[in-house]
């Protein structure tokens, strides 16, 4: 097994003595770790703080950089929706992980498989309740506001 998934795993372990859950992360860049991260949900009741999102936050806050393009991620479990999204976001495209969504729900950690599920429904199917409200004419329009000001 490589070393950086074998890492990843130890994170998830030590977590979960810690009292947290099983998920670990490690981020490369070439074969060099930049940064870290474990689910920090028991510490900060901060239901983003999932090992792959802290260690993409620590990774852009010590290079100072909004694009992690050509780093690869190596997590214990298969990436969460959330975390997922916010490696498209960022430019990860490669990604290693070694227990998948149908693991963690066998062990009562289920929500990533349950939305997954709603991601593929049209969204007057998914159990939210989501509406849009338009912006009224006397608005001013954010979306034109930062077009205008990049060009």
């Amino acid at each position: 097994m490589d070393t950086h998934m074998k890492r990843a795993i130890e994170l998830a372990i030590h977590n979960v003595q810690d009292g947290g859950q099983p998920f670990g992360a490690v981020l490369v860049k070439g074969n060099e770790v930049i940064s870290e991260g474990v689910n920090e949900l028991h510490k900060n009741f901060d239901i983003s703080g999932h090992a792959e999102l802290l260690a993409i936050r620590r990774a852009q806050k010590k290079l100072k950089t909004n694009d992690l393009s050509g780093f690869t991620m190596y997590a214990s479990g298969e990436p969460c929706p959330m975390c997922l999204a916010a490696m498209y976001f960022v430019g990860i495209t490669k990604i290693f992980y070694c227990q998948s969504v149908d693991d963690a729900e066998a062990v009562g950690l289920g929500k990533s498989k349950f939305i997954y599920a709603e991601l593929k429904k049209d969204k007057q199917e998914i159990s939210l309740d989501i509406k849009q409200i338009p912006l009224t004419a006397e608005q001013l329009n954010p979306m034109e506001l930062w077009k205008d000001k990049e060009n």
